[in-house]
This record gives structure tokens, C-alpha cells and sequence, in this order.
């Protein structure tokens, strides 16, 4: 079978299409033959070597996707030949509080991920999803779309009539955007591009902002909010927006950090966030037992996630290029 494989060393060039022997099965374990594939920030920074540049080489890139079982080992009992899955990118966090033990274990590093025609994983590291969603949709669910899901419903505890602030137009973002309209949340979304805004105010945001043309964008949601403030900022930048979206926060709000998109440290005024007794929470994507309980909500409101662009698997290095150089809206994809 066929997969990509970062070669040698780290680099856009370095990632290659190999051949390795077909994988089997063994008890416990199921084969996947993968359909599609989503691109997360993660995976383009794996592959360039600033995150995780430490893996073993050579490595199956990519975090999550979609495929459908095609054979079983003894004693698999969770899914059956046939069945369309979505892999799961922590494999052994199931349920309960992240652990150690439980978030070691994710795909696209340092386990080979989802680039390649035959995944082997655990029948535990992958669930069933809902039959109305594309294998392209289906592929984006496992990071971009938990991490969202766990960012609102289970650690931001929203409620309807929460006003949520959320930085930009990539996987998450748009995610967060569907979930928070379905909950009737007041949504207010900041991105450079004027285009991008007026898409996401046709999903539904209510308010946008343009922060290239006000960085200061945290007096704008003040204006909105009429002084008070989100309730909920998922941040995605990192180190240079992090004090726009403490500043943005209501007394006893909720920052939910999930990317570094504009770096990993900057200066951090500390009085600003004893200020507003504001919780700032880092996340990484969630637990199997979250995914399905979203894969339930998606499937009740018919929610589909937005793919942007699309790509055949082979061409990943062009796909990673437009990830790179922000030219999405919504969700990358690779097709098998």
C-alpha cells in the first residue's frame, strides 16, 4: 500500500509517497481503508518540524479522517466490516478527565496518522458517524470539530443568549460558529479578510470585526456588549492576541486557548486577567465519549461541517501550502 511519509528529515519536502506492505489486523485491532483526510495547524507544523520535531522518522503525517472498516481482528466487537468510522486522535482517552496516559497517544505523531491507504488502529481509537455527512466532512470531526465542541459545550458550559468572540475563519472557528448558532449563542467573529467576514455572516455570526483594521478589537466587542463583555473567547492566535481576548472577556468569563497561530510568548499583563476573575483554560481536542456526544447534536440539527478546499491525497505538500499561507475558509481536505 501507498503512504506519505515524512522522509530524512522535517520539511515540506521532505514529505514523500512510499510503499510498505499491507498491513493485517491483529486481535483487538481493526484496518481502515481511509477515504479522506482533514489538515489541522498541528499537521502542517509537524511536518515543517516545529512541533514535535523529535518524532521518529520516517512518520505517517495527519491526525484525523475518514475510512471504512475492511477487515477485523479476533474479538473486535465495537464495529463490523463495512462500517464508515471516523479515527479518533487521542487513542486511548475514552472517557473522563484528560490524563497523562490517556493523551500520549495521538495520531500524526508520534503515531503514524491517517496519510496513508490502510490505517491499523484499535477498534477503541475509532467511532461510527452520522450517515447524512460526506467522507470529506466526516474527516474533519476529529480535531477541528471536538476541539470546538469540547471549547463551548463541555469546558465553556455556554448557554443560550451567551455572547461568544471567535478569532478567524479556519476549521475550528467555523465549527465553533455552527455550534454556537444551534445553541442560540450571540456570536461575534474577527478575521482579516472583509470576504471571509461576510461568509461568516451568512452562517449566521452577528457581529464581525475586522482586525487588521481595528487591532484593538477588544474595544469593538465592549461596544457590542455595551460594556460587559463575551462570555466565551475561543482563542486560537496565541501570544499576540491573547491580552485582545482577556480584554474582551466579562467579569467571570471563559477563555478557551486552543492554537498558537501567532506565536507561543509574548509579554502578558497578569493584573488584566486578576481583573476580570476570568478563567483561561488551555484545551486539546477531547475524549471519545465527547466525539460521540457531538456526533449526536450534529446528527439532531443536521449540522455540516464547511470544506473549503479539497485535494487528492497525493497532492498534500500543495494542500499544506494553502494551509500555510491562510487561503481557507473552513476545513483542507485530502481525498483517497
Amino acid at each position: 500500500m501507498r503512504v506519505l511519509e515524512i522522509q530524512g528529515s522535517y520539511g515540506l519536502d521532505n514529505l514523500k509517497i512510499a510503499e510498505r506492505p499491507d498491513p493485517t489486523p491483529g486481535p483487538g485491532q481493526v484496518a481502515v481503508s481511509m477515504r479522506a483526510v482533514s489538515l489541522n495547524f498541528r499537521d502542517l507544523m509537524t511536518v515543517i518540524g516545529i512541533y514535535g520535531g523529535n518524532f521518529p522518522l520516517p512518520l505517517v503525517p495527519f491526525s484525523d479522517g475518514c475510512g471504512v472498516i475492511s477487515a477485523i481482528g479476533p474479538g473486535v466487537t465495537r464495529v463490523k466490516v463495512g462500517d464508515r468510522v471516523s479515527s479518533l486522535f487521542f487513542q486511548n482517552w475514552f472517557a473522563g478527565p484528560p490524563k497523562l496516559e490517556k493523551i500520549i497517544t495521538p495520531l500524526g505523531g508520534p503515531l503514524d496518522g491517517c496519510g496513508q491507504e490502510v490505517m491499523i488502529v484499535s477498534e477503541q481509537g475509532v467511532s461510527k458517524v452520522p450517515e447524512f455527512l460526506t467522507d470529506n466532512q466526516v474527516s474533519t470531526l476529529a480535531c477541528a470539530g471536538l476541539t470546538a465542541w469540547r471549547a463551548l459545550v463541555v469546558d465553556g458550559d455556554v448557554k443560550a443568549g451567551d455572547i461568544a468572540v471567535l478569532q478567524g475563519t479556519g476549521g475550528v472557528s467555523i465549527f465553533a460558529l455552527q455550534f454556537a448558532k444551534a445553541m442560540g449563542l450571540e456570536v461575534i467573529i474577527t478575521s482579516s479578510s472583509d470576504e471571509k467576514l461576510e461568509r461568516a455572516k451568512a452562517m449566521g455570526a452577528d457581529h464581525v470585526i475586522n482586525y487588521k483594521a481595528t487591532p484593538s478589537w477588544s474595544s469593538e466587542v465592549r461596544k457590542i456588549t455595551n460594556g460587559r463583555g463575551a462570555d466565551i473567547v475561543v482563542e486560537v492566535g496565541g501570544a499576540q492576541t491573547l491580552p485582545q481576548s482577556i480584554s474582551s472577556v466579562r467579569i467571570g468569563g471563559h477563555v478557551a486557548i486552543i492554537g498558537v497561530l501567532s506565536g507561543v510568548a509574548e509579554p502578558f499583563n497578569v493584573a488584566s486577567l486578576i481583573q476580570t476573575s476570568a478563567r483561561v483554560q488551555g484545551l486539546s481536542v477531547g475524549s471519545r465519549e465527547m466525539f460521540e456526544d457531538m456526533c449526536r447534536a450534529m446528527e439532531l440539527h443536521k449540522i455540516a461541517p464547511v470544506v473549503g478546499q479539497t485535494f487528492p491525497w497525493t497532492e498534500a505538500k500543495a494542500a499544506l501550502e494553502s494551509m500555510r499561507d491562510g487561503q481557507h475558509f473552513g476545513k483542507i481536505c485530502l481525498e483517497f
